[in-house]
């Protein structure tokens, strides 16, 4: 299963776009795959909502409390990606927190999670020191679990990266996610250490907004993540988001292509 996301990145520069199940509607966030999908995105992050998303600016946690609020839960998600799964074989990876998994039940989450065709996951709020009880079972299960390294990971970057999984999350910048009108972080030495340790492919986000930035990223790692501003979007047009996600996606996927 997890070759589908080495395969997202052996077509040339990925492009990855996160959204928030069930913001606005969980009809909307599987039509909204599809469209992300024809617009060009490689992989895409799905995001679990909880109600107290450490890594997540305001954006993100705007849409977290409108989708619990619509009564979203982990089992409705899962039952909209058996739906996704009929119509499509993009790579898809969750992302939410400890707390999510935990509740639910570390194998039985993860188990379910490779069982409808999830490729990853990712969990933002677990330190590399930590990962243990959640990697043992996402390797169990063939799914991969998503290593994050940060600006300030350091002499870190190297252990977490002989030991990553699918892609590593370079996060270019500190504190939550959330635009940035620049991006200061040199991301090209981040991933020149990960590559050193193990060949894997790394993708950046958080802060990303504009076809600039996206491209620029892109120029110095494998793929640009985008959430924040994608998730506005879906915010600003509600229940009518869908042509104006597709579109910016498109002008994202263009920008990432030059890189």
């Amino acid at each position: 299963m997890s070759n589908r996301i080495s395969e997202a990145f052996a077509k040339g520069k990925a492009f990855i776009p996160f959204i928030t199940c069930g913001d606005p509607s969980l009809e909307i966030t599987e039509q909204l795959v599809y469209a992300m999908e024809e617009a060009g995105a490689d992989l895409i992050e799905l995001g679990i909502p909880f109600s107290d998303p450490t890594a997540e600016g305001p954006v993100i946690q705007e849409a977290n409390v409108r989708a619990l609020s619509g009564g979203v839960t982990t089992d409705k998600i899962f039952d909209m990606v058996v739906k996704i799964r009929k119509k499509t074989s993009i790579p898809m990876v969750f992302m939410t927190y400890a707390n999510v998994v935990f509740s639910y039940g570390i194998e039985r989450f993860i188990r379910k999670a490779a069982e409808i065709g999830m490729d990853g996951l990712i969990l933002p709020d677990v330190p590399f020191e930590e990962k243990e009880e959640f990697d043992v079972v996402c390797k169990q299960y063939g799914l991969e679990l998503i290593s994050l390294i940060a600006p300030t990971s350091h002499n870190r970057i190297t252990r977490i990266a002989k030991e990553a999984n699918g892609f590593v999350y370079c996060v270019s910048s500190l504190g939550v996610t959330g635009t940035r009108t620049q991006i200061t972080t040199d991301i090209g030495a981040m991933v020149k250490l990960v590559k050193a340790a193990k060949d894997i492919p790394c993708a950046v986000g958080f802060g990303i907004s504009t076809p600039e930035q996206a491209k620029k990223m892109a120029a110095q790692s494998d793929g640009a993540i985008v959430g924040s501003a994608i998730v506005k979007i879906c915010a600003a047009h509600g229940e009518n988001c869908v042509p104006y996600v597709k579109d910016y996606v498109k002008s994202m996927k263009d920008a990432v292509r030059e890189a």
